[in-house]
């Protein structure tokens, strides 16, 4: 097996930003060229530059089988003290990419050397923190002809897991996420005078409260979704009318049907505001790419059953959570399976201090190797 460690540390130390990973791209490019090439075909992506793409020839092929890996970096400080800390100043893998990269070359590399019976392709996608980097590839028609996915798979690393565990379930495993950005527009004056003015800080306030009935009034209690406005700007000073109002916030949910009938409402809510108070009410709604992860409940049981028969696999069925993943947009195209591996680490994904434990790897590894061969002889 490849050197997992001395990858992930390389790695480690060359973050970089959405659609930025030029570096990263490189080193993963050079990696790949250094295994066997018998059966590789490697694929860039113009429009998409910094992504790549490798094909895995099999022996009898009935499907293809599609596995992908993260690249981008966060925009944080790292503060692990670790010898091989981010070498880019404000950026770091807080989130574990570089050991999302590092398994996915590890079952590369094992693929490489052991011929497979059916055809995979590896797709190192960039821009999945920020920019929504697996829509832009579908939407360029990268997964057609010949490089069409019949199933897709992928991981990411959990803190809170035993290191080399596999978690997963049959339903969905990450929130859809959109991001809610409102412009209330009112007219200014003094405060002495508000028969004068159009208070757009009072229109704020209702729509900021109305919105917190649509959740607990059109959810049922069993399901989750989640509205959060996070942010509220208006007014410059005490004795004056705001004029203009800007609230930010997110709304997350399970499932795309509900995160779609969720945005109607908000609609609508602003709707109500600008017609009960007068004013112009503005709202974006921008989901991009962030569609829930929704497991397919056939490929998932079968990966759920390999699993937890194998005794050195530590599976453990884990409950879906309110994070976004923008490999849910893949998997509303392409039926697949996201799951978890565990890192053993006592900090949060994106935390400056996120440190994952690196014997996590080769279980990693070794677990997938293992359910890809299960899979082609199905």
């Amino acid at each position: 097996m490849i050197d997992l460690i001395q990858i992930r540390r390389d790695l480690h130390q060359i973050p970089e930003l959405a659609l930025n990973e030029v570096q990263t791209h490189d080193y993963l490019l050079k990696t790949v060229k250094n295994f066997p090439q018998t059966w590789l075909t490697i694929r860039e992506v113009p429009e998409l530059p910094t992504a790549l793409l490798v094909k895995v020839s099999g022996t009898d092929p009935k499907r293809t089988i599609g596995y992908r890996a993260d690249i981008d970096a966060l925009p944080v400080t790292e503060n692990t003290g670790l010898p091989f800390s981010s070498k880019h100043p404000g950026i770091a893998h807080a989130c574990g990419h570089d050991m999302h990269m590092t398994v996915a070359l590890g079952v590369l590399s094992h693929f490489a050397e052991n011929q497979p019976k059916d055809d995979l392709i590896f797709f190192f996608q960039p821009a999945e923190e920020a920019e929504y980097g697996g829509k832009r590839a579908y939407d360029l028609g990268v997964f057609e002809g010949d490089w069409h996915v019949d199933e897709f798979y992928g991981l990411h690393d959990r803190p809170d897991l035993p290191a080399g565990a596999i978690g997963t379930n049959p339903g969905t495993l990450f929130a859809g996420t959109t991001e809610i950005n409102v412009d209330i527009i009112g007219r200014g004056g003094h405060a002495a005078f508000p028969q004068n003015a159009n208070d757009a800080v009072v229109a704020a306030a209702y729509f900021i409260t109305q919105v917190q009935t649509i959740v607990s009034r059109n959810i049922a209690p069993t399901d989750s979704a989640v509205i959060t406005l996070g942010k509220l700007q208006a007014g410059t000073i005490r004795n004056v009318i705001a004029d203009h109002a800007r609230i930010e916030g997110t709304l997350r949910g399970f499932t795309q049907k509900a995160i779609s009938y969720l945005q109607g409402r908000l609609k609508q809510v602003a709707q109500g505001v600008a017609e009960s108070f007068d004013c112009e009410v503005n709202i974006e709604l921008n989901q991009g790419g962030y569609y829930p992860v929704e497991n397919n409940p056939e490929l998932t049981h079968d990966f759920m059953t390999y699993m937890q028969s194998q005794p050195d696999v530590n599976f453990i069925e884990t409950p879906g959570v309110m994070t976004g993943e923008d490999f849910g947009y893949l998997l509303n195209k392409i039926p697949g399976t996201m799951f978890w591996l565990g890192v053993n680490d006592s900090h949060e994904l994106h935390s400056a201090e996120l440190s994952p434990d690196e014997s996590a790897l080769v279980p990693g590894v070794n677990a997938i190797c293992g359910f890809l061969a299960h899979r082609m002889s199905e």
